[in-house]
């Protein structure tokens, strides 16, 4: 017997309102016309499609352009009040809570540093202060802009370590540098009762989120295979293309560099983590004689490093040979560590993101790039492109709030999608009651 389709009417609906509906938010606005060639739908499907979405205000007309000989053509677009996301970047030094709404114009934002002192036995990630410091967040920025919770289409956090979705806990999180052993982070922040159980969260590892930002927004778009490095106070990364779906988080940072080196956060020696993320790179220096500012942050103390190693131009002052020296080092490491991404993945582009990468820039930039052609195979190298991302140190949480907005196109548009109603077969009834008599 032929094994029978599983599509049905109900998914060809969807998917022909998915294919609308992402047709117009990163190609639009556009008329019925271009819609059909753009989509691969009939005019008919067009036509049914798009009248649906206009009555459920999901779509609006945009103005009109000219059509060689005959009437102007309504524009259409993506309304961008049709709904709200949020977007949370649980970083490590800051909590970041955002809120957009459908085109990602920022309504909100609301920033809760992560003090080290006094947050309980895991320092500044007890995870008792951060969802505190989330559940805080989610409520201001509702507040500040006077949007109702249950506007929102999900709640999207990005996270350190790895992330386990689980039928029970839902999103688990591992992250071992952080002291997150198995921490069950969606059922505490959903205790919290933050937002409606209507409403979903949908978390995950902080460099996918960045990495999803850059390719739906920023230099990763119109690019097949890419990898996306984040540098904050650790390093991690993101791979885009073939067999790895929307993207998939690597543990970069925790790749051995060097044989019985340093000690990474993580328990392990030699990790590129301990050379090269923000918090390793600070602590090289001071050993090393340097002097970060008293006091001063995480981001600040960089600044202070960067500008001692690459003094302006037109000042009179000398570069700081210890400073300069660590940060060379470093573009050792990083070269090596990039030609391990070239040769495993062989990706069109690296991006370098995240608030410690940015400061870092291009001038440090230039000096990773020889490194990591003399470590990699000829051929992968002579195709990648190394270049800093263009969305900013803030691209976390607009990649966390593309989360609930990727998995909104995916159900058509539907806030929710309840399960089909099995038919049942027509033999099923006569044939109940010979089983129990």
């Amino acid at each position: 017997m032929r094994a029978k389709s599983s599509r049905t009417v109900r998914d060809l609906r969807r998917e022909n309102r998915t294919a609308v509906l992402q047709r117009l938010y990163f190609d639009g606005p556009q008329s019925r016309l271009t819609l059909g060639p753009a989509t691969g739908l009939s005019s008919g499907s067009v036509s049914n499609v798009v009248g649906e979405l206009l009555a459920e205000g999901l779509v609006e007309e945009a103005g009109s352009v000219d059509s060689a000989g005959g009437r102007p053509r309504t524009l259409l677009r993506v309304s961008p009040a049709s709904g709200c996301m949020i977007g949370i970047d649980v970083g490590e030094t800051r909590i970041r809570v955002e809120l957009f709404d459908l085109a990602l114009t920022e309504l909100a934002r609301v920033e809760s540093p992560l003090s080290t002192e006094g947050t309980g036995p895991h320092g500044r990630y007890d995870i008792g202060i951060v969802v505190d410091h989330v559940r805080d967040g989610i409520a201001e920025v509702l507040r500040t802009a006077d949007v109702p919770p249950e506007r929102l289409l999900g709640v999207g956090i990005g996270v350190p370590g790895i992330v386990a979705h689980t039928p029970d806990e839902g999103a688990v999180v591992h992250g071992q540098t952080v002291g997150w052993d198995a921490v069950p982070l969606e059922r505490l922040l959903r205790e919290t009762g933050a937002v409606p159980e209507s409403v979903p969260y949908y978390i995950d590892n902080g460099s996918k989120t960045l990495g999803q930002a850059e390719m739906w927004f920023g230099a990763g778009r119109g690019v097949t295979d890419a990898v996306v490095v984040l540098f904050g106070s650790g390093v991690g990364a993101c791979v885009i293309g073939e067999g790895f779906g929307p993207g998939r988080a690597i543990e970069w940072g925790h790749l051995t560099v060097r044989v019985r080196g340093r000690r990474c956060r993580c328990g392990s020696q030699g990790c590129l983590e301990a050379y090269a993320g923000a918090e390793a790179l600070l602590e090289r220096w001071r050993e090393a004689g340097g002097r970060p500012p008293a006091g001063a942050d995480e981001e600040t103390a960089l600044t202070s490093m960067i500008a001692a190693a690459y003094p302006p131009h037109d000042a009179e002052a000398e570069p700081d040979a210890t400073a300069l020296a660590v940060l060379e080092e470093t573009a050792e490491y990083l070269g090596a560590g990039f030609a391990d991404l070239i040769n495993l993945f062989q990706p069109e582009r690296i991006l370098v993101g995240g608030w410690a990468g940015l400061q870092l820039g291009s001038r440090f930039l230039e000096t990773v790039k020889p490194h990591a052609s003399s470590f990699a195979l000829r051929y992968p190298a002579g195709r990648t492109r190394i270049e800093l991302g263009t969305l900013g140190p803030d691209a976390v949480t607009v990649g966390a709030a593309i989360l609930p907005l990727e998995a909104f196109f995916a159900r058509g548009g539907r806030r929710t999608e309840a399960p089909p109603e099995e038919p049942v077969p027509t033999w099923q009834p006569a044939l109940q009651h010979r089983g129990t008599s």
